[in-house]
């Protein structure tokens, strides 16, 4: 049972403990209702686009259960094609859905001047019904969790309108809140880190590198803080995510100094499930969850909503996982496929058993000294959070009270 005290904001890595911390910038009220007229927008650069894997089933002959890593991974990850052969123990189709993204703003109406970033999703007549229901399914689930202006949560991603073009595209309108990933964070601190280790950067000192790895601490944990703030909120209001992961986290920055005004975002809300009690078992997208879910022995509603909870705090545990080691780790030395095949095929979810073996190597000293603070906190929420039995696995809530999450260890340090 993970027990801590519940607490709303991080430390500061600085001497004073608990702090609020202002925010730069802070944003105007805004309304949950939401534009669909093409007129209140501008359309500007194209920013890319990326698509979706879709793990379609699970072989159950490793662990002897289905494993329940979340459904759909964003390929915005930059696996490679060895990478993605290395699990053969799943069944992973590639979706033919394409996601472009533009940057725009909005020129008419009371939130005239909002930066936005537009997602837009293939049309039906492009043959890509698939498309239709995902931009939907992401659209019913935004003005869902926005319906009540009150209750918006700043740890997701907000939506501020949407239209369909005369071609049949799907554009949904968001707040520009930053173009960043945690994914793209990982990678740019790993790359820093082997620059300054090659000495490839001018003017490092490397008196500074044990303040540099406070920072980083700090930054990495409050990104995972405000990632179990947003999971928390959709659990709460009968929502999944059942795509979470280092792409589908948005940050406002990736500077490890700006870390006391690091804002995460949830996004990619396109296979939302809808746990509500008359809703559990239905959903053209989330099939392949209910399969799992009877495979592994939950059969009533009850049992079937308990499952899709735990399946989301399981993608969360690898988030946590991957979070904890690649921007602790030099680039190239591990990657976010290569760390979830350690700890579910080689390892098979012994926490403790993986954390032997990453002590043999220098190159994941510094993850393991992170995962090691509060007396191995982070280790222990690990195996928690992928713990074999989906029964066994902490609710949101409990995750993010959990003394890793809220920083709190980072006062022992």
């Amino acid at each position: 049972m993970l027990k801590a005290l519940p607490a709303r904001f991080l430390p500061s890595p600085e001497h004073g403990g608990w702090r609020r911390r202002p925010r730069r910038g802070s944003l105007q009220p805004v309304s949950a209702a939401l534009m669909t007229n093409p007129a209140y927008f501008e359309v500007g650069r194209f920013l890319g686009g990326y698509g979706f894997m879709n793990i379609t089933s699970y072989s159950s002959s490793q662990f002897g259960e289905p494993s329940n890593v979340a459904g759909i991974q964003d390929l915005g990850l930059g696996y490679s094609a060895e990478e993605l052969e290395s699990l053969r123990v799943q069944d992973i189709g590639e979706g033919e859905v394409t996601i472009r993204l533009y940057e725009g703003r909005v020129v008419q109406g009371p939130l005239r001047g909002t930066q936005a970033v537009f997602k837009v999703y293939p049309g039906a007549r492009a043959g890509a019904s698939e498309a239709d229901l995902m931009a939907l399914n992401e659209l019913r689930t935004h003005a869902f969790l926005q319906s009540d202006a009150s209750d918006i949560c700043d740890n997701i991603q907000f939506l501020l309108g949407a239209f369909e073009t005369a071609t049949g595209e799907q554009w949904l309108a968001f707040r520009d809140d930053g173009k960043y990933s945690a994914a793209d964070y990982a990678k740019i601190t790993s790359e820093r880190q082997l620059k300054e280790q090659s000495g490839d950067m001018p003017f490092w000192n490397p008196f500074n590198r044990a303040y540099k790895l406070e920072l980083r601490r700090y930054f990495v944990l409050k990104l995972l803080n405000g990632a179990m703030s947003g999971l928390l909120h959709m659990h709460n209001h009968d929502r999944l995510h059942q795509s979470l992961g280092p792409s589908s986290i948005i940050l406002n920055t990736v500077m490890d100094k700006e870390g006391p005004y690091l804002v995460p975002r949830l996004r990619d809300l396109a296979f939302s499930v809808d746990i509500g009690y008359s809703s559990v078992g239905a959903g053209a997208l989330s099939d392949g969850l209910w399969r799992r879910a009877s495979a592994a022995g939950a059969s009533t509603p009850l049992e079937k909503r308990a499952f899709g909870i735990a399946d989301d705090i399981y993608g969360a545990g690898l988030l946590v996982a991957y979070m904890a080691f690649i921007p602790f780790c030099e680039a190239g030395t591990v990657d976010g496929i290569s760390l979830q095949r350690l700890l579910e095929r080689t390892f098979r979810l012994d926490i403790y058993a993986a954390r032997e073996y990453c002590l043999a190597d220098d190159r994941l000293s510094e993850a393991v000294n992170f995962l090691d603070l509060g007396d191995g906190a982070g280790w222990e929420l690990l195996q928690a959070m992928l713990n074999p039995d989906y029964r066994k696995r902490p609710i949101a809530e409990a995750v993010l009270n959990h003394r890793f999450i809220t920083g709190a260890v980072l006062r022992n340090y």
